[in-house]
């Protein structure tokens, strides 16, 4: 028993939890932190400039639909009440009104009251309602009535507390606290007979429509006058006004009516099929609380909050189903039906009836697919495939993971492709008649059909398949056709039924096939209008849907050219669920899944209309002109405002200069930073997904850097003027230093050459003296020599007297003979003396060097070094030393040892060393 309680509970709580949910105008919120002001907005207008204003206590906002804009008051009083006439809009405050312009981008206040003695001492009075009745502004407070006409005010007080004026038919009501209606002419009033019945009701709105004036009270609901009858308005929705307090109400276009409540948000009626939709905290808005209604120029709504603003979109063709309470999930397909709409997501499959939203039992888990065929629903879900028929589900079989459903252009039979493979159901009216496809057992997402016995299939991962079938739908061939043709990226390809023609896109490019080659070929009428899309979804023979890097198109095809229109990105911005874009077609209504609901929308192929686009452009927080300078390295903030809010906003897009590439606006602002200097022209354009059409631009200047300026270039040539007059002056003096230095090298170099001519002179007399000295030198090298030979002559006749001696036996004789010897070979001691002074002179140098190395060497070892150093021997060097040969060895031995030679030394190399 437990376990069947548990889940009867569990969709019970989904059925509480879903059933504030339904298909909603498209809402925008903005909070305080967009607009940076207070809580309260106490009153709302649109601007002939097209901007929305907000009365929003101490702050009148300004939003152009790019930027908000704040002001406050010079005495800084809560601002109640705002209208707009012309470009001055009127606001009303504590003791205090006037109005505001604009000039030079900012709002500028003018006060009214001020200086002209409107209110007494005693009087607190607050205008919180400003109209124009009969060309005079009127400034109402809660006692008090203000008439401008532009010079003069005139000051009426009434002898009642009002809640607020009126003007039904050309006639001004005041509606009392306590006495009901009153009407005002001349500056008197008299009480409407027949309305006793609104004493002691606060009205908050009297409104004219088709012949009945409807009277908006606080707490009692709402009134209808007809035929001079006053009845409570007989509407079911008239109970639930008695409790939700109204504060405001207005009719709109469209047969449309719009309460705000005090605690209950926004009731929009359809007075043409008397149902409404209650747009409160529980779906979109921030907050419960209206106080204010405006409109803007599209018919839309803007409502002020007690907490903040909303923007909703009555008047689009976009309706919006969002779940914010997560039960839902993720939707991947939905369909309409005679109730209402079926929804299959990620947590299972939902059906949205009779304003009742419930989860359907037994289908839980992820549903893929809902495809209607005749009049009955077949769902794709991840444990089989599932039929609603008549408000009844039932499980059809067990093929699981019904991605898609295509029916076949050839006869009445439907493709399902699935987590394995391909089913095919041969009659839509008998859906139980099956055949699975043999030999392709792979998940398969995308299918077609437009020949006999032919199937084109793409794997969900990756591949392209042409299945060929005998007659009884057998397989005959399974060909990875992607493959074959050598596709490298055939990734997630995607196949696109347009008209008769079967589409593949491949890794961005369009293919067909060609039977008769047996080939993939590109298809350049595809190839040249749907570049980088990231999917394509088919509505019907002539309507199909892209997506292009994040944006939707509806494309509608008129023969081969392509019609192009765009959705506005805030409808489904990070909701689209990619590659499972699926769209259902319900008369001239389409419906588009988003991971939190769905979009239902109207397409239109309307003819383009002309864009109206203004540019405001600041530079340091200043408006400036076009074809205005600006400072070199300055901001430029640019607002480009088209003046609408709704769905019919258009995509735009801009270029600088003649940049080739074209950058998306985003929220209308474009900042620029770090432009050259120069002229620039900055063109806006609109895209329709195809062509970029020009509709607006702004030029400007960039002045130069300031190092660039007149009076900077002005500076710089005179510097380079000084520079090149020290320049020149330099050069000048240093032609005169190079003078006096030429003149003083000229004088320097005359006394070097003076200097190198006596130097010259005195060489070539040294040279002179040298060449003497060296004939002197040859001189006495004579000598020597002829000394040396007379010593050898000597040697010779000391050798002949000993021959003498030896052979000689007559004493006589032999006296005879050795004087005739001694004379012939004497020598003269002057001769001795010329040949030793002659030595000296030719050895001075080796004398001078052997005695500063050896100074213990006596004047014979130094005569002996000089006759070794000649290359005399021994026995050449005895006679002339008059020591014998052994004598001359016996010196040679103790000479090495004062050199300090070792016996492998030789003493004649070592002699000629030194």
């Amino acid at each position: 028993m437990k376990s069947k309680t548990l889940p009867l509970l569990f969709f019970f709580f989904i059925s509480i939890q879903l059933y504030a949910q339904e298909l909603l105008p498209f809402v925008e919120n903005y909070s305080k932190s967009d607009y940076q002001g207070d809580n309260q907005i106490w009153n709302v207008a649109q601007g002939n400039d097209d901007a929305m204003y907000f009365a929003n206590n101490h702050y009148l906002l300004r939003y152009n639909g790019v930027k908000w804009e704040k002001y406050l008051l010079p005495n800084k009083t809560i601002i109640r009440s705002i209208m707009v006439d012309g470009d001055k809009i009127y606001s009303g405050s504590y003791k205090e009104f006037g109005y505001w312009n604009r000039k030079d981008g900012k709002m500028n206040y003018v006060s009214i009251s001020k200086g002209n003695k409107v209110f007494d001492e005693n009087e607190n009075e607050e205008i919180w309602k400003i109209f124009k009745f009969e060309d005079k502004i009127y400034f109402q407070s809660f006692n008090i009535l203000f008439i401008y006409d532009g010079k003069f005010i005139k000051k009426v007080k009434l002898p009642f507390l009002i809640s607020y004026c009126f003007i039904v038919d050309k006639q001004l009501l005041i509606a009392s606290v306590e006495n009901g209606v009153f009407r005002m002419k001349n500056s008197k009033v008299e009480k409407i007979k027949g309305w006793g019945v609104l004493e002691n009701n606060v009205i908050h709105s009297i409104e004219k429509y088709k012949n009945r004036t409807y009277i908006f009270t606080k707490k009692n609901g709402v009134y209808i006058e007809e035929k001079g009858i006053l009845s409570p308005w007989k509407n079911p929705l008239n109970e639930t006004l008695k409790t939700a307090n109204v504060n405001v109400a207005k009719f709109i276009n469209n047969n449309k009516l719009v309460i705000g409540t005090a605690s209950q948000g926004i009731y929009v009626l359809d007075l043409k099929t008397d149902s409404y939709k209650n747009i409160n905290r529980n779906n979109v808005l921030m907050n419960n609380s209206i106080l204010s209604i405006g409109l803007d120029k599209e018919n839309d709504l803007w409502l002020g909050l007690d907490n903040g603003i909303a923007h909703i979109e009555v008047n689009s063709a976009i309706s919006i189903f969002s779940d914010n309470s997560g039960v839902l999930g993720s939707v991947y397909s939905v369909a309409t039906t005679d109730k209402g709409y079926l929804m299959a997501s990620n947590h299972g499959v939902f059906k949205y009836e009779n304003r009742q939203f419930t989860s359907v039992p037994s289908m839980h888990g992820q549903a893929w697919n809902i495809s209607k065929i005749n009049n009955k629903y077949l769902i794709g879900h991840n444990e089989g495939t599932f039929i609603y028929e008549n408000g009844t589900f039932s499980k059809l079989n067990d093929k699981n993971g019904g991605w898609n459903l295509t029916k076949s252009n050839i006869d009445n039979s439907y493709l399902q492709a699935t987590y394995s493979g391909i089913t095919i159901y041969n009659d839509g009216n008998d859906l139980t008649k099956k055949v699975d496809i043999v030999g392709l057992l792979k998940p398969i997402k995308y299918i077609a059909q437009n020949k006999k016995n032919e199937i084109w299939a793409a794997d969900n991962y990756r591949g392209l398949y042409r299945i060929q079938l005998n007659e009884n739908d057998e397989t005959v061939a399974v060909e990875n056709v992607s493959q074959r043709n050598k596709i490298a990226n055939d990734f997630g390809v995607k196949i696109f039924e347009f008209r008769t023609e079967i589409l593949f896109l491949i890794h961005n490019s369009w293919y067909t096939y060609n039977s008769i080659t047996n080939q993939l070929e590109m298809n350049e009428l595809f190839n040249s209008n749907f570049r980088n899309i990231s999917d394509i979804v088919a509505i019907d023979n002539n309507h199909f849907m892209v997506l292009k890097e994040g944006l939707l198109y509806p494309i509608y095809a008129d023969g081969n050219k392509f019609v192009w229109s765009s959705i506005q990105e805030k409808y489904y911005k990070g909701k689209i669920i990619n590659d499972n874009l699926k769209i259902f077609k319900n008369k001239d209504r389409y419906l588009l899944n988003l991971d939190d609901g769905f979009i239902s929308l109207q397409l239109a192929n309307n003819a383009k209309k002309d864009q109206k686009i203004r540019i405001e452009a600041f530079n340091n927080e200043n408006l400036i002109d076009d074809q205005s300078k600006i400072k070199y390295n300055s901001e430029l903030s640019i607002n480009v405002i088209s003046g609408i809010y709704g769905a019919e906003k258009p995509s735009l897009f801009y270029k600088i200069d003649e940049s080739s590439d074209f950058i998306r606006i985003k929220e209308g602002m474009i900042v620029l930073n770090n432009l050259d200097n120069g002229n620039h022209i900055l063109n806006i354009y609109n895209h329709d997904g195809l062509e970029f059409t020009k509709v607006s631009s702004f030029g400007f200047t960039v002045s130069k850097p300031w190092y660039f300026s007149f009076w900077m270039v002005l500076l710089y040539f005179c510097l380079v003027g000084a520079i090149l007059y020290v320049y020149y002056k330099w050069n000048k003096m240093r032609y005169a230093q190079k003078l006096e230095l030429r003149e003083e090298e000229l004088k320097h170099q005359k006394k070097i050459l003076e200097i190198e001519l006596k130097a010259e002179n005195e060489l070539n007399s040294q040279e002179y003296e040298k060449h003497i000295l060296e004939l002197e030198l040859q001189s006495k090298s004579s000598e020597v020599a002829g000394k040396s030979l007379s010593i050898a002559k000597q040697s010779e006749m000391i050798e002949k007297i000993q021959g003498i001696l030896e052979s000689e036996t007559d004493f006589n004789k032999l006296k005879s003979e050795i004087k005739k010897a001694i004379k012939i070979n004497a020598v003269n001691k002057h001769e001795w003396e010329t040949f030793e002074s002659n030595l000296n002179q030719i050895h001075n140098e080796f004398i001078i060097n052997l005695n500063k190395k050896f100074p213990n060497l006596t004047s014979k070892d130094i005569k002996l070094c000089i006759y070794l150093k000649m290359n005399l021997t021994s026995k050449e060097i005895a006679p002339m030393m008059n020591i014998s040969f052994r004598g001359v060895e016996l010196h040679r031995y103790r000479l090495r040892k004062k050199l300090n030679l070792v016996q492998d030394d030789n003493l004649s190399k070592f002699l000629l060393l030194i």
